[in-house]
C-alpha cells in the first residue's frame, strides 16, 4: 500500500516561496509519474504540475508556469513543488499524487491512485 505525505505548506506573503514535499512509501515509486494538484474552498481540485517517472517529462498548469518548479528525488522516493512569486490566487490545499502512468504526463485525477492528505497554502496580499 503506497502512503504519500505532504509537507512544507504554510503561510507567506505574495511573492514569497515554499517548498512542499511529498514522501512516499511503500509501492514502487520510481516507476510511475506523480503530480501535485490543488483544492481551494469551494473550488474543485484541480491540475497543478506533474512528472514522470525519470523526471524526463514535466507538465505545468499554465497559471504556474514560470513561478513553480517540480522535481524528484527517487533515491529518497521524495516528489517537490518550489513556488515561487506566490500570489493570493495560488491559496488551497495542495496534495500530492502517483500517478498509474509512467511517461506521458497526464493531468487528469482519475489518473492518479494514491493520493496525500494535503498541505495548506495560504498566501497573503
Amino acid at each position: 500500500q503506497v502512503q504519500l505525505v505532504e509537507s512544507g505548506g504554510g503561510l507567506v506573503q505574495a511573492g514569497g516561496s515554499l517548498r512542499l514535499s511529498c514522501a512516499a512509501s511503500g509501492g514502487t515509486f520510481s516507476i510511475y509519474g506523480m503530480g501535485w494538484f490543488r483544492q481551494a474552498p469551494g473550488k474543485e481540485r484541480e491540475f497543478v504540475a506533474a512528472i514522470s517517472q525519470s523526471g524526463g517529462s514535466i507538465y505545468y498548469k499554465d497559471s504556474v508556469k514560470g513561478r513553480f518548479t517540480v522535481s524528484r528525488d527517487n533515491a529518497k522516493k521524495t516528489v517537490y513543488l518550489q513556488m515561487s512569486s506566490l500570489k493570493p490566487e495560488d491559496t488551497a490545499v495542495y496534495f500530492c499524487a502517483q500517478g498509474n502512468w509512467r511517461q506521458v504526463v497526464t493531468t487528469t485525477p482519475a489518473a492518479y491512485d494514491y493520493w496525500g492528505q494535503g498541505t495548506q497554502v495560504t498566501v497573503s496580499s
